[in-house]
């Protein structure tokens, strides 16, 4: 292997070291101390986070197989710091746990698949990344090995994936009787709109849609979030499903984009029953981590809206929303856990007068809420009006309607909680929840970037000067 190519493919280097070093630490009991264990897994997170800025030449290796661009290197960038994130907002229960070598193992794993995912250059790599991500995700669902919950959200997940993955691997199928050849240059090339190739694109589509829980392929999405530990929710939320639809807009944008006037009708209709069905199903719950799985589910739908503008503007605009996306819900899930830890519960009715004994916590939360609701003056408002902006530039002005209504209905659903934080009176006092060191990292961070990335301007400009290098 040259240089070039050990470069190419640093981020997976260095994952693969990560990974090595967690099973050596663990055959050698090195995480039985909690708090020297963090801080260096954390420490090498952050290193990892850094490193990954570091300015290299883009290129291919492995006969077009694998490929990078700066806006993969980017896009990588974003996944790695949700998963800091989480790790270092996750510190009270990973501390808690006995496994907690195996969590990072498994999670770091999935990670990789991921990195893979944005790199491939073929559908065969395209569909082993996807797969690496995934089949550690069914572990981590069930990682309460002694929770019913905890069991039933592994069994659901892995059942469905095992479904979508069948759904997925005949659409490659198809798509390579249509074309004769897998490769992404040789599909884009031969690629030519007709029954066979509408129907693979079909099939593929449900295989996407089922990863970042599109309509009517969500069903497992809320019973998997209750059932999981919090942490493990946050990362199935944020990193699993924003790497998907980043994924995802690449695929449609360049591997079909011939077929584009036929995708752009079915990602519609896809948005519309994401973002109603989740704001209506979100109305009716009293479990915060089912509520947040809706809320995920609405927030796809408008990404969706993104997509169908099929433009340089709305790829930007989907970068920038997920950045947005993942400091609003990491920060959301942080309180989650936190309040979740010292109740043991995670009902609604945990959370009416938190803002009494727990403002900072009652303070992130509601600000977390407002950026997804899409409220000024969040980076949330932003994001969504880059959406619609690009849908605008689409002419999609029906599906424009319905989300305006759907952005009526979210709002509704966050300010219930904020209302129960600031207005109710609770029953019962929640507990007080000292947040340690690394609560408060995270806490600062996801409310500097929420407040300032719909403000700094460079931020934008950034995302637009490495799309427009692709």
């Amino acid at each position: 292997m040259t240089l070039d190519t050990f470069l190419l493919l640093r981020y997976e280097w260095i994952l693969g070291l990560l990974i090595f070093f967690l099973l050596v630490a663990k055959l050698r009991d090195w995480d039985s101390k909690p708090r020297q264990f963090l801080v260096i897994i954390n420490s090498l997170l952050v290193l990892n986070f850094i490193v990954g800025f570091i300015p290299l030449d883009k290129g291919t290796a492995f006969f077009d197989f694998f490929r990078t661009t700066h806006l993969i290197d980017f896009e990588k960038n974003i996944l790695n710091m949700g998963v800091l994130l989480i790790s270092v907002g996750s510190s009270r229960w990973i501390a808690d746990q006995k496994h907690r070598g195996e969590f990072y193992i498994l999670m770091l794993s999935s990670l990789m698949g991921m990195d893979v995912m944005l790199s491939a250059g073929h559908m065969l790599m395209l569909y082993l990344g996807l797969e690496m991500s995934t089949i550690p995700l069914a572990v981590l669902a069930n990682f309460h090995k002694n929770s019913l919950r905890s069991s039933e959200a592994g069994i659901k997940f892995i059942m469905s994936s095992a479904f979508s993955t069948g759904i997925t691997l005949f659409g490659i199928s198809l798509l390579y009787g249509a074309v004769g050849n897998l490769s992404f240059t040789s599909i884009i090339s031969n690629l030519e709109p007709n029954a066979l190739t509408i129907t693979a694109f079909i099939f593929i589509l449900g295989g996407f849609a089922f990863k970042i829980s599109a309509v009517p392929f969500h069903l497992w999405t809320a019973d998997v979030y209750e059932g999981s530990p919090v942490a493990i929710t946050a990362y199935f939320s944020v990193i699993s499903k924003s790497s998907v639809v980043l994924v995802f807009v690449s695929v449609l944008y360049t591997i079909f984009g011939k077929l584009s006037e036929s995708w752009i009708l079915a990602i519609s209709i896809l948005a519309v029953l994401s973002m109603t069905v989740g704001n209506l199903f979100a109305l009716r719950q009293q479990n915060i981590k089912r509520l947040l799985a809706f809320s995920a589910i609405s927030q796809v739908g408008f990404m969706l809206v993104g997509i169908t503008g099929f433009s340089a503007q709305a790829v930007e605009s989907i970068i920038y929303f997920v950045i947005i996306y993942i400091l609003s819900n990491v920060a959301a899930f942080m309180v989650v856990g936190a309040v979740a830890h010292v109740t043991d519960r995670e009902t609604l009715e945990e959370y009416k007068g938190l803002y009494k004994t727990n403002p900072i916590q009652a303070l992130v939360m509601g600000i977390s809420l407002l950026s997804l609701a899409g409220i000024p003056p969040t980076a949330g408002f932003f994001g969504k009006l880059f959406l619609l902006t690009s849908a605008v530039s689409g002419q999609m002005y029906i599906l424009l309607g319905i989300a305006a209504v759907n952005l009526v209905l979210s709002l509704y659903n966050y300010l219930r909680v904020i209302k129960y934080m600031f207005v109710d009176e609770a029953t019962e006092d929640v507990p007080e929840v000292k947040s340690n060191v690394y609560e408060i990292i995270v806490y600062t961070f996801c409310m500097l970037g929420i407040i300032a990335i719909g403000f700094i301007n460079p931020i934008y400009t950034y995302i637009q000067h490495i799309v427009a290098g692709i």
